[in-house]
């Protein structure tokens, strides 16, 4: 099974757990064999949870599927009730126990408990992770959720965030706050944070803000057909995004108020003198479909990135994603296989990544950089810190994040280029300020130096490096299919500053392609040099 190897979802009961995980009040009995408990884990280590997730496994072995499994089920349920005393439960069964058939639906509802049982139907070998949370968050709103009277001034539901969600706390704070600033109060933040009884009187507001259609987007349409609730459409990724979902906000709340847009400093950073070396890098970008989308708009229009590759790995927003990227040019990559997404990425070649994990793996296989746009992420992608991706907070955190693997990478070439130079030579010894050094008092009680005090020689001029790939279209290649690069040639292409490397391997190969070379060498190397320069 993929499980075993690499995933970039789980199956679907996964997703159920990230709904009852993000919730209080609500418990998940799970009909699932001992090994299935694994998924604690994913909260307790991944996510940094001081809690472990409000689950109760049946954990039944191989010799309990000789004798009755569903009694198990049935005792789990009373035990649960009995010990956590929720306001609701939900029951469903793993991948594995799905073959037993116990129906664990109509066992819980025959045990009578006084609280609502709420049963899942999630397929798991058809579907996976996603799927299983927007299923389950669909089936608390519809047992929960009822009409009710509006409440007296514009008010709204929050809808998507879960459990293990690529920065969702962070996300519905920097909403929230950007709603109360336009007068709109949120009346219901749900799965993550919401009670049972929370869900129940989501029918008071005015309207839903989904910010997540992964795994809210079903029971935003289930809320505008049953409650009457119209749902916002645009997700407020970037500043465009967020200035759109304001207006959208505005129109629906009937609103006028603008939220302080003063701590936005992206337009600043990207139109500043710093920044322009960044114009025209061509990026890849993966994730799920949201995120992966945002991130192509915001890299291609407010950053000025060049956009070589688009994709997603949830099929269930394909479409959507096909259309963006025929916009832009593309083919989208639509794919649940890493090794599919690996091998497009070393196709291409581009100068930064934007992808889940998964991806940061292959960009450090393959020398790329990259920066985490979308789940699944690990331990470092939770930051104690107040770090968004939505509004214009948001909006600072993905320029400094995208940014900072370009700028570092360019920082590690330069001290790798002058690595013979006597300051960074690793054989040279301490500095050559060591021997007038001074205690830390001392230096800070000191005068300024005079200018020009400890000035050391510059370093030696760069290698000449290979130009970029020329603006004119290179006829198809005409030599061998697959081409070799000799010791010789690989050490001087390591010279090359990382952001052009790709396209200075790329213009060699075709260079040596066309001429029928299959082994490319330092001469190749420079005659390709040559012949581009011309």
């Amino acid at each position: 099974m993929k499980l075993a190897l690499w995933t970039y979802e789980g199956p679907p009961h996964v997703g159920a757990m990230r709904v009852a995980t993000g919730m209080q009040g609500l418990h998940y009995v799970l009909h699932a064999p001992q090994g299935d408990t694994y998924a604690d884990l994913l909260f307790t280590m991944i996510e940094r949870r001081g809690a472990r997730p409000p689950v109760t496994y049946t954990t039944f072995q191989a010799r309990d599927l000789g004798s009755d499994t569903a009694r198990l089920f049935k005792d789990a349920c009373a035990e649960a009730h009995a010990r956590f005393r929720p306001e609701a439960l939900i029951v469903g069964a793993s991948c594995t126990a799905e073959l037993i058939q116990d129906d664990p639906g109509g066992l819980a509802e025959a045990l009578g408990l006084p609280v609502p049982v709420i049963p899942l139907e999630l397929p798991s070998y058809q579907r996976k992770e996603n799927f299983g949370a927007d299923e389950t968050f669909l089936q608390i709103v519809r047992a929960l959720a009822r009409p009710a009277a509006r409440t007296p001034e514009p008010s709204c539901n929050i809808l998507g965030p879960t459990g293990l969600g690529f920065r969702h706390r962070d996300d519905v704070a920097e909403i929230a706050g950007l709603l109360r600033e336009m007068g709109v109060a949120v009346n219901v933040a749900a799965p993550m944070g919401a009670r049972p009884s929370d869900i129940a009187r989501m029918g008071a507001a005015w309207f839903n803000v989904l910010l997540y259609p992964e795994t809210g987007e079903s029971a935003a349409r289930w809320c505008e057909r049953e409650l009457g609730q119209p749902w916002t459409r645009t997700v407020p990724i970037g500043v465009g995004a967020t200035r759109a979902f304001i207006a959208e906000v505005q129109r629906l709340a009937g609103a006028t108020a603008e939220p302080d847009a003063s701590r936005l400093r992206l337009p600043w950073w990207s139109s500043s003198v710093d920044s322009t070396y960044l114009t025209g890098k061509r990026v890849f970008v993966f994730g799920d479909a949201t995120h992966a989308m945002a991130a192509a708009r915001v890299a291609r229009d407010e950053i000025g990135f060049e956009v070589v590759g688009l994709g997603c790995y949830n099929r269930e927003f394909a479409r959507p994603m096909r259309t963006l990227a025929r916009e832009l040019g593309l083919e989208a990559l639509v794919t649940d296989d890493y090794l599919e997404v690996e091998a497009a990425i070393a196709a291409l070649q581009p100068e930064l990544i934007l992808g889940t994990q998964m991806e940061r793996h292959i960009g450090k296989r393959l020398g790329i950089p990259c920066a985490v746009i979308s789940a699944p992420v690990h331990v470092q992608d939770f930051p104690a810190r107040h770090s968004p991706q939505m509004g214009f907070e948001g909006a600072n955190v993905l320029f400094d994040t995208w940014i900072h693997p370009l700028v570092m990478g360019l920082e590690e070439h330069l001290l790798h280029m002058f690595r013979e130079d006597f300051e960074f030579h690793d054989a040279a010894g301490p500095s050559h300020h060591a021997a007038h050094a001074v205690p830390l008092a001392r230096a800070a009680a000191a005068p300024p130096p005079a200018a020009g005090a400890g000035s050391i020689p510059g370093p030696a001029a760069p290698p000449e490096m290979p130009p970029e790939v020329s603006p004119e279209p290179e006829p198809a290649p005409r030599g061998p299919a697959e081409v070799v690069w000799l010791a010789d040639a690989e050490t001087e292409l390591r010279k090359i500053p990382f952001f052009v490397r790709g396209k200075a391997r790329r213009n060699t190969e075709i260079f040596a392609r066309d001429r029928g070379i299959a082994r490319i060498g330092i001469d190749t190397l420079y005659e390709a040099k040559a012949h581009y320069a011309r």
